[in-house]
């Protein structure tokens, strides 16, 4: 699995030596966010906190169709689910809106 990131919070799951071996076992990359610190890495975790909430991966039986799953939502986060702290729009709707208006 070369060049692959996963990013976690501090939890006793994910420090614990026998999950961090089987990473590098795997060659995946451990990334987490900083011990005591909720706000570190703000977007990526309210990212994640929609993706666990949102993703259902139960019928997959492969990694194959997660990583589809996962391809799929990761579109439909950013082309279709509105936002309401994007004045109800997209992330590509809100980054296009912001590009025009600079432009401007």
């Amino acid at each position: 699995m070369k060049d692959f990131v996963l990013h976690s919070d501090q939890g006793w799951h994910y420090t614990h030596p026998m999950y961090r071996a089987k990473l590098a076992e795997l060659g995946m990359v451990q990334s987490m966010s900083r011990k005591g610190n909720c706000i570190d890495n703000a977007k990526t975790e309210t990212f994640f906190g929609h993706i666990k909430d949102e993703l259902d991966i139960s019928g997959c039986d492969t990694f194959e169709e997660i990583v589809h799953k996962i391809d799929e939502f990761v579109y439909y986060y950013n082309n279709m689910r509105h936002m309401w702290s994007k004045h109800k729009m997209t992330p590509v709707q809100y980054r296009s809106h912001l590009v025009s208006s600079a432009v401007c």
